[in-house]
């Protein structure tokens, strides 16, 4: 993938660069891209944040069970304040992943999860999955947070095209998904 574009960038020039792991199947490649380029119309004030894919060749890429070849990627969650999109955190790279927001995606009082970009988000990657062959395989989200995902108006049209968020997940596994959310993408 590009380290950036007009409404995203890579997250972490250490992993991008030294750990190389901006890798994606070239259907992924052409999802992500359409997807972003929708979404300077859905969420125009929102500058998204691509986190890791794959190695170059594939393979194993610790700490992450999936990721193996080239169909998975994680994505920053975007977060406001005030009712304004908050980039100040975003510039953390692999130390994002130590974000600890709470059961309703509040980081603080006035800081919080976009959860109405974040669903733009996936129903412009499941639009663009379709067209380029493939389908959202699976999201995973913190378990907790999903309700409220659900309760926006981009989360209930995603609810409503019946893409699969796991529905329980390991301890440590669903921790770490409060700051992320992965989606697993399959050849159709």
């Amino acid at each position: 993938m590009p380290y950036y574009g007009k409404n995203y960038r890579y997250f972490s020039p250490f992993s991008y660069y030294i750990l190389n792991r901006g890798y994606v199947h070239h259907r992924v490649y052409n999802t992500l891209l359409t997807a972003y380029k929708t979404c300077e119309t859905t969420c125009p004030n929102v500058r998204f944040r691509l986190m890791e894919c794959a190695n170059p060749s594939g393979g194993n890429m610790w700490p992450h069970r999936t990721h193996q070849v080239g169909l998975s990627a994680d994505f920053m969650v975007p977060k406001i304040r005030k009712g304004q999109p908050l980039r100040t955190m975003d510039h953390l790279g692999v130390w994002h992943y130590a974000l600890a927001f709470d059961e309703k995606g509040r980081l603080s009082s006035r800081t919080s999860i976009d959860f109405e970009s974040i669903g733009r988000h996936l129903l412009a990657l499941d639009d663009a999955a379709r067209r380029n062959g493939l389908r959202i395989k699976k999201v995973i989200m913190k378990i907790d947070l999903k309700n409220d995902f659900f309760a926006t108006p981009s989360g209930k049209r995603v609810k409503a095209r019946g893409i699969y968020f796991a529905r329980s997940l390991p301890k440590l596994v669903d921790e770490v998904h409060d700051d992320h959310y992965h989606v697993d993408f399959t050849l159709r």
